[in-house]
């Protein structure tokens, strides 16, 4: 059995609610093929995840809609309502959180992907994101998961020894990237399911 000393959680998905739907479901009209079209071919995953690797917002919003004019505002509202988006905290991974740092057992940080520029209202609103030992915020930093430079990153700043960590994402593609360096993974699908793996690498909250 491997002897766990760090636990690396993802935020958004894991630890915090994050949906554009909504924002989206309601300019569409309840009409999820219209939203799903414009999130795949305009505000696409891509874009954002392009901000979330430190671009700006405005310059991002401005070449969207010089591409899209007829979308311009429901361009504007991707980070314009950026706000809406974010919805509560995951209650039940923000217990196991709890329960990490009150153990005193491990060294806890995060590692998220993430806009410098609006990453402080999250900050604001969600007082558990202050637990942590540090954060690693992708927008900050100008690269991303799944690039091996973030996760090396976190590595480095922290003092942690891959082998001896696991990290939580809810984004399988995250996993298999932290996989490749060494770092332990599970992939996040509600905090009962986290919870019961945990213990599989002797973690009992």
């Amino acid at each position: 059995m491997k002897k766990i000393d760090t636990i690396i959680f993802d935020l958004g998905g894991v630890l915090i609610d994050w949906n554009p739907e909504y924002v989206y479901l309601d300019v569409f009209n309840g009409d999820r093929e219209k939203m799903q079209w414009f999130f795949d071919n305009i505000c696409t995953s891509d874009w954002n995840e392009n901000q979330d690797a430190g671009y700006p917002i405005a310059k991002a919003t401005e070449e969207r809609i010089a591409l899209f004019p007829e979308y311009k505002n429901e361009i504007e509202m991707f980070y314009g309502r950026w706000v809406d988006m974010l919805g509560e905290a995951i209650e039940g991974t923000v217990q196991i959180l709890e329960k990490l740092i009150k153990n005193n057992s491990y060294k806890v940080v995060a590692l998220t992907n993430w806009s410098a520029e609006t990453f402080p209202i999250a900050l604001e609103r969600f007082e558990f994101l202050h637990w942590f030992e540090g954060i690693i915020v992708s927008g900050e930093e100008k690269t991303r998961k799944p690039f091996a430079e973030i996760y090396n990153l976190t590595l480095e700043r922290f003092n942690i020894k891959a082998e001896n960590a696991i990290f939580i994402d809810d984004n399988l593609r995250n996993i298999e990237a932290a996989n490749s360096l060494g770092i332990n993974g599970i992939q996040f699908k509600s905090p009962k399911q986290l919870n019961s793996q945990l213990k599989t690498y002797n973690i009992n909250l």
